[in-house]
């Protein structure tokens, strides 16, 4: 029980950082464009992770320098072309929220939430390399890692769904630009630490 509570709490305090993937899944849920599958495919892909630095890839991730370099540059490529993305979408403006009419495809909701999952190399090192290698101190390493899988399922359904009491703030277009230059600032910013940090 004490490992489970570790992983938790390590986990939740880990993914509680905005970053790329919390500000689309806020943005989806804010919509109400394909929740479900959003918030499926952030946790189900954290299961994963932590599973494989639980059980010791952390460890080869270290041990493979140029691995991480080529992490680095990919997810930074990715999202300066996300944050340039979400800028035209602000410049642009126009969007309001209509609960009932989706504009996005459910494929393209999945594949770019696969992408900033699977691309950003901050979730590695969170969840293979930190958490693998804390999880190494505990005896009882399957219910560390059960704790911080459980902390990703929590964070993002209650992210993805919790994000729908922000919906009468977003019936107005000029929310949404603010949103947009949040996001594409956000994820320069990050891009910026990537390739400079």
């Amino acid at each position: 029980m004490q490992a489970g509570l570790a992983g938790f709490a390590l986990g939740f305090s880990l993914i509680l950082a905005i970053g790329a993937q919390n500000a689309f899944v806020l943005r989806q849920g804010v919509r109400r464009e394909h929740v479900l599958a959003v918030v499926l495919v952030c946790a189900l892909s954290d299961a994963v992770l932590v599973a494989v630095g639980v059980s010791g890839f952390g460890a080869l991730a270290e041990a493979v320098p140029g691995l991480e370099r080529v992490m680095r540059y990919g997810g930074a490529t990715f999202l300066l072309v996300y944050g340039a993305r979400s800028f035209h979408a602000a410049w642009r403006g126009g969007a309001v929220l209509e609960a009932s009419t989706g504009t996005g495809s459910l494929r393209r909701a999945v594949l770019t939430c696969l992408a900033l999952t699977w691309l950003n190399p901050h979730v590695y090192l969170d969840t293979v390399v930190l958490l693998g290698s804390v999880s190494a101190q505990y005896e009882d390493r399957l219910g560390f890692g059960m704790g911080a899988v459980c902390a990703s399922f929590v964070f993002f359904f209650a992210l993805g769904f919790g994000a729908r009491l922000l919906a009468p703030l977003f019936a107005r277009p000029v929310s949404w630009r603010l949103l947009d230059v949040v996001v594409g600032a956000l994820m320069w910013t990050i891009a910026a630490g990537l390739l400079f940090g």
